[in-house]
């Protein structure tokens, strides 16, 4: 059977088989301590939950537009309004099945064959498997140190090219956890617009900021495609739901496209989520950020002793990008030796980077403060013996 020629861009997560590892030593007795998936430990707030149970008790399980409740896309509107000073229609803002039902229809929207986009490198794989099942070529840009881990205005006019169509950012980032600043984000916005690009900016962690303040680029622009998602800052994973704020022209084929590829987001997930803007919801949410940025600063503080803190602690998302070069340059084998030997899951570097990750590894810091301890305890006995 010959199947579609673009799957074959589409790489495993590797991260996969190491969760498969763990799982079964866990299951043959062993202590494994979890960092290598990213979701948090905190279950979804009791405010969401029973709007979603009540939203089931009384039969909101029908079908929704395919741009989503019109009180749910007002709600996020206001959320917008209040917290990033962005004015943003309801009009422009499609309620999709995860975040990556928003990256699928922008992808499908903004590319096609022979066309190029560019996006920092490391970066979430997925962005780049989106673009390939459209067509186009990634231009993955190595980014480190010298531009804060992220795809600048500098970076982007060195590497557009002719059949160049878009630029994609992530801020927080996911694996570097860093972010871009609002001067930095404008001079993107200004570059690529002056070689008339598109810009699609994922802001799948917003809120999860530890060193800065919140930035949305709807605050900077009208004419971005913008991704967000109520699983990570709102701990909605499973229940799928995530959101994409696009330019008033692109919005009735977008709608058309979510008619045709996932008809409407799930409907008592859009209705629990409307729980997630209230003032009691708001509050667990922040308690759990402080909590996170308390579990960055344990994990920097113990890593630092090893040799393995990042050389630029990360402002935002709840993970570490860590160089293991000084111990290892294979850091699939790495993270399996880790596992077997400590039982600690990690990711290897290579699931995000094309450039450096066989010598990068990600921990995500989604276990309480006693376990990351445990857990740096583990990985220093580890080091200790390469």
């Amino acid at each position: 059977m010959a199947w579609n020629s673009r799957v074959s861009h589409v790489a495993p997560f590797r991260v996969m088989h190491l969760l498969e590892m763990a799982q079964a030593r866990e299951a043959e007795g062993h202590d494994v301590i979890h960092l290598e998936v990213g979701e948090p430990d905190f279950a979804t707030p009791a405010p969401i939950v029973a709007a979603g149970q009540q939203a089931l008790a009384t039969g909101k399980t029908r079908y929704t537009p395919a741009a989503g409740l019109a009180s749910l896309r007002e709600a996020i509107s206001r959320h917008y309004a209040e917290y990033f000073n962005a004015t943003v229609d309801p009009s422009r803002i499609l309620v999709t099945p995860g975040a990556s039902g928003a990256l699928l229809l922008a992808s499908q929207l903004l590319v096609e064959t022979g066309d190029r986009v560019l996006m920092a490198d490391p970066n979430y794989p997925c962005n780049r498997h989106f673009m390939a099942l459209a067509g186009a070529d990634v231009d993955a840009v190595p980014v480190g140190r010298h531009s804060g881990w992220q795809l600048t205005a500098p970076l982007i006019e060195q590497h557009w090219q002719a059949r160049t169509r878009l630029a994609m950012l992530a801020s927080p980032s996911n694996p570097t956890g860093h972010t871009l600043s609002a001067d930095a984000l404008q001079a993107v916005f200004n570059t690529v617009s002056s070689k008339g690009g598109e810009v699609i900016v994922d802001e799948i962690y917003q809120g999860l900021n530890y060193d800065d303040v919140p930035l949305s680029a709807t605050s900077l622009s009208d004419q971005a495609f913008v991704v967000n998602s109520f699983s990570k800052y709102f701990g909605m994973t499973g229940w799928r739901l995530g959101w994409l704020v696009a330019p008033e022209h692109a919005v009735e084929p977008l709608t058309r496209l979510a008619q045709n590829v996932f008809l409407a987001a799930p409907t008592p997930s859009q209705y629990a989520a409307l729980a997630a803007f209230t003032p009691e919801c708001r509050d667990i949410l922040e308690t759990r950020r402080a909590t996170l940025k308390q579990r960055r600063q344990v994990l920097l503080d113990g890593l630092a002793q090893l040799g393995l803190a990042p050389d630029l602690p990360p402002q935002g998302a709840f993970y570490l990008w860590l160089d293991i070069s000084r111990y290892s340059r294979d850091s699939q084998a790495f993270c399996e030796r880790l596992l077997i030997e400590e039982n600690v899951a990690i990711t290897p570097g290579i699931d995000f980077a094309v450039v450096g990750g066989e010598h990068h590894v990600r921990i995500a810091f989604t276990n309480d403060v006693e376990r990351l301890q445990e857990a740096v305890t583990r990985i220093a006995r580890f080091v200790s013996r390469q």
